[in-house]
């Protein structure tokens, strides 16, 4: 099981409102709606982005990497090391 099954349903739908901003965006490029106004809205758009990530991690660290380090072993050290990739893949980003 994901560690973000309890949450899936509002992960969803806040995927499905990150979706209708980017079909949004789409609209207002295809309307050569004003520059500034579309950088405010990708800009939103990427917070949402972040804010699922941040979520989808944060239940990582408390079900699967806390999983694997209550089992310890390899595998626990493989979990602390993915869940310090992703973190540097969100910094970077």
């Amino acid at each position: 099981m994901t560690g973000y099954h309890d949450d899936k349903d509002q992960l969803l739908r806040r995927l499905r409102r990150v979706e209708g901003q980017v079909r949004g965006l789409h609209r207002m490029v295809d309307e050569d709606t004003y520059c500034i106004d579309v950088l405010t809205q990708v800009s939103a758009a990427t917070k949402a982005l972040q804010s699922v990530a941040l979520s989808l991690l944060d239940a990582h660290l408390s079900h699967c990497v806390r999983s694997a380090i209550a089992d310890g072993g390899s595998e626990a050290d493989g979990k602390v090391a993915e869940a310090s990739q992703a973190i540097a893949r969100l910094m970077r980003a």
